[in-house]
């Protein structure tokens, strides 16, 4: 079976979120970036990559999706500032 992602997308330092799933990071984030997909981040310009986690399959990734979407912000904020302090965008870490 086929692995998946969790992803937190972000338009600045503590701002608008996006949380997703895809079996291919990398497609996915440049779709986004792209405005192809989401009409939610297109219209808040979400394209800041700040949070991944990497799953052996694709529904342990959907089922970490939907619990990360039931989550208070501020403990999004924390589980982001966890290995991302500064809120970097971490496409070209996860694109290599």
């Amino acid at each position: 079976m086929k692995g998946g992602w969790v992803y937190i997308l972000a338009s600045r330092y503590r701002g608008t979120l996006y949380i997703g799933v895809t079996a291919e990071i990398a497609r996915r984030v440049w779709e986004h970036r792209q405005g192809i997909g989401s009409e939610f981040v297109r219209r808040y310009g979400i394209t800041r990559l700040v949070h991944a986690e990497r799953f052996d399959s694709i529904a342990d990734a959907i089922a970490r999706e939907k619990a990360l979407k039931k989550w208070r912000r501020a403990w999004k904020f924390e589980l982001i500032e966890r290995d991302n302090p500064e809120w970097d965008d971490l496409f070209e870490r996860i694109n290599g």
